[in-house]
């Protein structure tokens, strides 16, 4: 028996969207109010889905506990209140959500091995939300 469990976190950053591939005013075209130069920011909420059988013993798919650690230390402190752009895998990837669904997911995937990993959500904004579950779902 397979059971999902999905948690949600915060955290606040900011990005300018810009590629040096593209001439300032490809750029602006492109990404519009996104390019300011002084960037802007975002209070991203998080979903990270895992599945697995229900241990029999907790009674869980995974310990909360175990899930809340990974995610503290290895996304929210990497990116609350940081430029992406300034992140390690923004400095030749533009840092738009859709990119940072990817990494998130890729860490998470790479990292915590209590449960099967599903998809990672991010809400960008009232209007906007992405979703990645790896290669194997395309």
């Amino acid at each position: 028996m397979i059971v999902h469990l999905t948690r949600r976190y915060m955290f606040s950053a900011s990005h300018r969207l810009h590629s040096e591939q593209f001439s300032e005013e490809e750029n602006r075209a492109i990404y519009g109010k996104c390019n300011n130069p002084y960037g802007h920011g975002h209070n991203y909420m998080i979903e990270i889905s895992v599945s697995g059988p229900v241990d029999g013993q907790t009674g869980m798919v995974c310990n909360l506990f175990d899930l809340d650690g990974f995610v503290r230390s290895q996304i929210l402190e990497r990116y609350d209140h940081q430029n992406l752009n300034l992140v390690a895998e923004f400095t030749n990837t533009v840092p738009t959500t859709e990119n940072l669904c990817i990494a998130i997911y890729e860490i998470v995937q790479r990292g915590f091995m209590k449960a099967h990993l599903q998809k990672v959500r991010i809400e960008e904004t009232m209007m906007n939300s992405f979703e990645y579950a790896g290669e194997e779902s395309r």
